[in-house]
């Protein structure tokens, strides 16, 4: 069974009772789910992942303490730890006295505070290139189960995706990065006779072109632990999985360095496509560096666009 969906049961057995018949007269007031760190919250947890932090739990959302006292926070804390500790064959762990617990009761300004650094997550345009896309994420992620006031839902829709010229602000570096790294780069450190530096150009284009693949797909890029897990999921590019890890398994012999030369090209004339597809480059070239300035153009915003191509990067 998933995380999310163990958590959703077991607040549809215990926490909509214990919120009805003790807490109806905040209900209104609350967003219950589950969201944040944890592979259970991307949906990507696996047997391996219990062996920690996999347990039956959810999250309570509560407004400032002008809607919602302290002292109701702090019933819903002991409500919350009194649940039971058992749910189909899974335990619960105690809660953190001093706080930094996955579950139990948070503060809708707190939650976005700790992810973005504003708590109604009302990111300046300058502060979107700053926020980890992992922070972003883990903000957005999950499942919310009920959201009564709507202010929860309401901030995580704001946050749901980059601003468009961020975007192409972060595509033009990256293409860039991909361009020097792999376009350039790598048959040039093979020809000195520097095959770790050529595998750590590979190993630069393999990144930059995942990051250009979320942001062409409009999704947050998780971090690396999960990123090839999540490019599964894509709608755009999900078939690149397989050819990126041979990039940055295989080794630098003549054979595999010339099929990774053809193989960077390959990639990289479908990224120009997509790019071409959705009307973000006029360039006409097999480059993507000229296609990373051709997107970079095209960003509206004078101030991002006049700043370095690489300052998203």
């Amino acid at each position: 069974m998933k995380g999310l969906e163990l958590a959703e049961k077991f607040y549809k057995e215990y926490g909509e009772k214990m919120i009805e018949e003790s807490f109806s007269h905040i209900k209104q007031y609350l967003a219950i789910g589950l969201c944040g760190s944890g592979s259970e919250c991307m949906g990507f947890d696996d047997a391996i992942s219990r062996d920690h932090d996999f347990e039956p739990g959810f999250c309570i959302f509560l407004p400032d303490e002008s809607i919602v006292s302290a002292r109701e926070e702090f019933l819903l804390e002991r409500a919350y730890a009194k649940l039971p500790k058992e749910f189909l064959g899974f335990t619960r762990s105690p809660l953190n006295p001093v706080g930094g617990n996955r579950h139990g009761v948070h503060r809708i300004s707190n939650f976005f505070e700790n992810k973005t650094g504003d708590k109604n997550g009302e990111l300046t345009i300058k502060a979107w290139f700053f926020v980890s896309e992992q922070f972003l994420l883990e903000a957005t992620n999950g499942k919310v189960f009920a959201d009564h006031f709507g202010l929860f839902t309401e901030i995580r829709e704001k946050l749901s995706y980059l601003p468009e010229d961020v975007r192409r602000k972060k595509l033009a570096g990256n293409l860039l990065v991909m361009a020097q790294a792999g376009q350039y780069n790598y048959a040039r450190c093979l020809k000195r006779g520097e095959v770790g530096a050529a595998q750590l150009a590979v190993g630069e284009f393999a990144s930059a072109a995942l990051k250009v693949i979320f942001l062409l797909n409009k999704t947050y890029i998780p971090y690396y632990k999960w990123v090839f897990r999540a490019l599964k999921d894509l709608e755009i590019f999900s078939h690149l999985g397989d050819d990126l890890v041979y990039l940055l398994s295989s080794a630098n012999a003549e054979t595999e360095a010339r099929q990774k030369t053809e193989l960077i090209e390959k990639i990289a004339s479908q990224i120009i496509d997509e790019l071409q597809r959705q009307a973000l480059t006029r360039a006409s070239s097999n480059s993507l560096e000229a296609h990373a300035y051709s997107v970079n153009d095209r960003i509206e915003n004078a101030e991002i666009r006049n700043l370095h191509v690489m300052y998203a990067v």
